[in-house]
């Protein structure tokens, strides 16, 4: 696959079949993702791989602490607001999934049915969670874990396979952590839901929309 139709192509997978990634799939794609680059070389992630009735697990127990309304407690915040036009883009997104779905604005437990699917991730055989040291600046750790993410999404794209970044999967970090062993010194900072894409469900079908060039970019000439 062309590097640009992998670029274009992906998207984020909401529905999985159950079809089983084969391991030696997963590990050629990070195998590959390793060359990501990040700053002067320090490669600071580590992934942890889950699958099997370890990650059935932790799908159980995700559920459970969602439907339970948990107060999350990620160990990267996530932004309590948003600046006016990047919360109209992500307000539209979610209108387009609703209606999508059939699902009424003002159907509350239906919108939460919807979200205890993302809980669930989205039944996804394979998900691989990115950590850092707790001792490095998570500033410019983020980015190096972005760069690396992005590209473990593109090598999952081009196999055929989907992907889905999910801070639904870290929302309880010690659950996470005591179902993977990931030690007390890695901050969890992201996971991907991979498998093999339900073509049919909606929600993997939908037009999909970015800003303007006009909007995200300034020449100075």
């Amino acid at each position: 696959m062309e590097l640009e139709a992998a670029v274009r192509g992906r998207r984020s997978i909401r529905k999985f079949t159950e079809r089983k990634v084969p391991g030696i799939l997963i590990d050629e794609i990070l195998e590959a993702a390793r060359w990501a680059p990040s700053w002067g070389n320090t490669q600071p992630w580590e992934f942890t791989v889950l699958t099997g009735a370890p990650l059935a697990a932790f799908k159980e127990a995700n559920e459970r602490m969602f439907s339970e309304g948990l107060a999350a407690a990620p160990e990267i915040p996530m932004p309590e607001s948003w600046p006016a036009e990047l919360k109209a883009r992500y307000g539209e997104l979610g209108r387009t999934m609703l209606d999508l779905m059939g699902i009424d604005r003002a159907d509350k437990d239906a919108r939460n049915r919807l979200y205890a699917r993302m809980a669930g991730l989205f039944g996804a055989p394979c998900l691989i969670v990115a950590t850092i040291p707790r001792a490095v600046a998570v500033e410019y750790a983020m980015l190096d874990v972005g760069l690396v993410v992005q590209t473990i999404c593109l090598l999952a794209h081009a196999r055929g396979l989907g992907t889905c970044i999910m801070a639904a999967a870290v929302r309880y970090p010690d659950a996470l952590r005591k179902i993977a062993f990931i030690a007390e010194d890695r901050r969890i900072v992201a996971a991907i839901a991979v498998g093999y894409p339900d073509p049919e469900y909606p929600l993997n079908r939908f037009e999909r929309k970015r800003a303007d060039l006009r909007e995200i970019v300034r020449w100075v000439d």
